[in-house]
């Protein structure tokens, strides 16, 4: 097998994850062939672009294609391999359940091989997964394949530094060997290399996700106490954050988490103990709270305009976080859902995202200034950059309604009511009623 200096590397799935470990190994000298069962997405790999926004991505692309291949062929992306990453989705069911599917799929593919090769899941699995994929393997005959279980932890937005600069590298591996040639894969990464059994590196992503979630939903709930008590969430978690043993990461009150990872790993690992026999109460409320801010937000807006019914909201940003174009378990989505069964007309904005196949009966806009003409509100749903130029005249003149609602906390409450605006965050105390807009009467409810 190949050393930690050059090997071939097949990577099975062209989404995030497996593009950008692609691009990195590649950078590391390695010989790498994606491949991907969607031709359009291969298409445009080949003509150099990436099929999703990624900072850094597109150069890393670009400047490691001599080694980089793109292949609609399983057997391109195997034949010779010294490794083959899956990086292929693992979406939940309609049970909770991870999906493995597109996981049990790359391994109907594997052919019979003389010499050694290892099966590396980057894939989010259950844990259990790697002993399973042992014995089928096994039932079909390919004792030459190893498998470690080495889990990434790209955040999207900075998925290339995060491969680059990780906080640690987990390799979980039936073999000694087998784990020490991923770990060389590695050698030019400075980064502690936590070596454990299968089972325990599956769980270590996991309960990673799971706690990360459960510090924003504990971080919202403290944020809506503080809107009954007239605490300031930002002020608060700046003096949580001081603390050692607290840290200050993942403590941003807003209107939820979603992407690709933190939803379905906590449902993956809440189903997964309750499949155990166990039953995970705290994610339980974890995905209750996480559910149940989306609506605040709606909420917030009936405070101000009363019956939604004919307003006009602009919803600013679509992707589920800023520098992504990920639309997976986007609160805007759902706010968009909510807001349209209300009877209101939805303009939305985002700079990169596009969100046309997934979102009907609004009015798309190709700048802030457009989704905010007329209109009644303005939500900021993605903390994106540029928004926080939202408080200048030319957009408090534009709108129908001086009405911020601030999901994300992005901007100074202080400064955005000095520019006359009535403003609203998550977990800051509110605008005081004498400066808002006069709220329209609700009509009884067997009227709604």
């Amino acid at each position: 097998m190949a050393g930690s200096s050059s090997a071939r590397i097949g990577i099975f799935g062209a989404g995030y994850v497996g593009l950008v470990t692609g691009a990195c190994l590649a950078k590391l000298g390695h010989s790498v062939v994606v491949r991907d069962v969607l031709p359009e997405r291969i298409e445009a790999l080949r003509a150099g672009e990436p099929p999703f926004f990624e900072p850094g991505l597109a150069d890393l692309l670009a400047q490691n294609s001599e080694r980089l291949t793109f292949t609609l062929d399983a057997d391109e992306a195997t034949v010779g391999a010294d490794f083959i990453f899956v990086c292929v989705g693992t979406p939940p069911t309609y049970g909770g359940d991870a999906d493995l599917s597109a996981v049990w799929a790359v391994l109907d593919e594997l052919p019979q091989r003389d010499t050694r090769a290892i099966l590396v899941m980057k894939s989010t699995v259950p844990v259990g997964t790697g002993e399973k994929v042992r014995e089928a393997l096994g039932a079909r005959g390919l004792v030459q394949f190893g498998y470690v279980s080495n889990p990434e932890f790209l955040a999207e937005g900075s998925a290339v530094r995060d491969f680059s600069r990780p906080d640690r590298i987990v390799v979980g591996a039936f073999s000694e060997s087998d784990g020490d040639a991923i770990a060389a894969l590695y050698e030019p990464i400075e980064a502690p290399v936590v070596r454990t059994d299968v089972s325990s590196a599956e769980m270590v992503k996991l309960a990673s996700n799971a706690f990360l979630a459960t510090r924003i939903s504990f971080i919202n709930e403290i944020a809506n106490v503080c809107e009954v008590t007239g605490a300031d969430v930002a002020e608060v978690a700046r003096g949580m954050g001081l603390d050692h043993r607290i840290g200050q990461y993942f403590l941003a009150a807003g209107i939820g988490y979603g992407g690709s990872c933190f939803p379905k790993d906590v449902s993956a690992l809440k189903q997964l103990a309750g499949n155990s026999g166990y039953q995970f109460q705290l994610l339980t409320a974890v995905i209750e709270v996480n559910e149940l801010q989306k609506r605040r937000v709606v909420g917030k807006l009936e405070r101000h305009l009363g019956r939604l019914r004919g307003k006009t909201i602009a919803l600013l940003g679509l992707a589920y976080k800023a520098n992504t174009s990920d639309l997976r378990e986007a609160s805007s989505l759902v706010l968009a859902s909510r807001l349209l069964a209300e009877g209101a007309e939805v303009r939305v904005w985002d700079p990169v995202a596009d969100a046309t196949s997934v979102l009907s009966g609004v009015t798309f806009s190709d700048t802030v200034l457009d989704a905010v003409q007329g209109a009644d509100a303005a939500v900021i749903v993605t903390e994106w950059p540029e928004l926080r130029e939202l408080t200048q005249p030319e957009f408090r003149d534009a709108m129908r309604r001086a009405i911020i609602v601030d999901g994300r906390n992005l901007l100074d409450p202080e400064l955005a009511r000095a520019a006359g605006f009535a403003y609203e965050g998550i977990g800051r105390p509110s605008s005081e009623l004498g400066a808002l807009p006069e709220a329209e009467e609700r009509e009884p409810e067997l009227n709604r």
